[in-house]
């Protein structure tokens, strides 16, 4: 049954309706409306949905902004992520937005088309705006499925995303890998050539360990990878000869040296311009393929799990096809 009663403040003012209503087996509801037609209404259809079995618990929707969703997911989601810092940082961007203030149940499209403009006014790429309304989509679905917010719709649904930024293509030109093993210490040439060669990524460089290298199998097991699986990859010649002329540490890792700044500095030291660490990972990618290995061989190497993820790492010189040809 619903009950229908006017509210007042201190003054004896009348301030609303207040909506209440009691059903077997349902949660206790509870609504304040600013006229009684619309207390009527609202109370109307919620004992109808009861009553056929459709209604849907919104209360804590209702109640629970944005912001203190991002903060709930972060500490339950993200924090649990190889990725959780830098998901932790874009939470932080979200909740700094207007739009972290509306509850959850009142963020619709259109809000979200309107941050989607905002953040790409303000010099965010495609690709970031996209990543943090995919943050948005899964905390959506988390609440429905394991938060008790099943009576929640998904907003980024109905909001169009920007178009996503073009692959980088970067691969070393003619000269320029002589150019910056000149500029290397001795120790990030060597991460330079292994990288190279293995197609690692830099924290799967950083994180090897010599017990999971077997130089007479020329092997090295990567543990605890990007995509929470370990492989195992093969080592060419070259890679076994880095290996082999490296001093062992005592700490056990492979390799010591800083590899962000000091790959910069001997990048700006060698006059090249607009080359990343993780560009040396398509160039690695691209040269398997140009030794003639297949799209299998080379993901066992890399660790793609998609064909159009390891497509997008593969950049192959039309002049190198050409010759391939004949």
């Amino acid at each position: 049954m619903a009950s229908i009663r006017p509210r007042f403040d201190d003054q004896g003012n009348q301030t609303g309706w207040q909506v209440r209503i009691t059903r077997r087996g349902f949660p206790q509801q509870n609504k304040m409306f600013r006229t009684r037609r619309e207390a009527e209404t609202w109370a109307a259809t919620v004992e109808s949905q009861m009553l056929r079995g459709s209604w849907l618990d919104t209360a804590e929707a209702d109640s629970t902004t944005l912001a203190d969703a991002l903060d709930r997911y972060g500490r339950e989601v993200s924090s649990e992520k190889k990725s959780g810092k830098i998901e932790l940082y874009r939470i932080g961007n979200l909740k700094n937005d207007k739009i972290a203030k509306l509850c959850l149940s009142r963020v619709r499209g259109a809000d979200l088309a309107e941050y989607r403009d905002r953040r790409l006014a303000a010099g965010l790429s495609p690709s970031s705006v996209r990543l943090e309304l995919a943050i948005l989509s899964n905390l959506y679905n988390v609440a429905m499925k394991e938060w008790r917010m099943e009576g929640l719709r998904n907003p980024v649904l109905s909001v169009r995303k920007p178009p996503p930024g073009k692959a980088r293509d970067r691969r070393l030109t003619p000269g320029e890998e002589k150019r910056l093993l000149a500029e290397c210490s001795d120790s990030l040439r060597a991460i330079v050539l292994f990288a190279l060669e293995t197609g690692m990524r830099r924290g799967e460089i950083k994180k090897l360990l010599w017990e999971n290298v077997d130089l007479g199998k020329r092997t090295a097991k990567i543990c605890d990878t990007k995509n929470g699986e370990d492989r195992t990859i093969p080592l060419s010649t070259r890679a076994v000869a880095v290996l082999k002329a490296l001093p062992r540490n005592i700490n056990g890792k492979v390799f010591t040296a800083d590899i962000s700044h000091s790959f910069a500095t001997a990048c700006r030291r060698a006059g090249i311009e607009d080359l990343h660490f993780h560009d040396l990972r398509h160039e690695a990618t691209s040269r398997l393929f140009e030794k003639g290995l297949n799209p299998m061989q080379v993901a066992a190497i890399t660790g793609h799990k998609t064909l159009q993820m390891l497509k997008r790492y593969t950049h192959l010189r039309a002049e190198d096809l050409a010759k391939m040809l004949g």
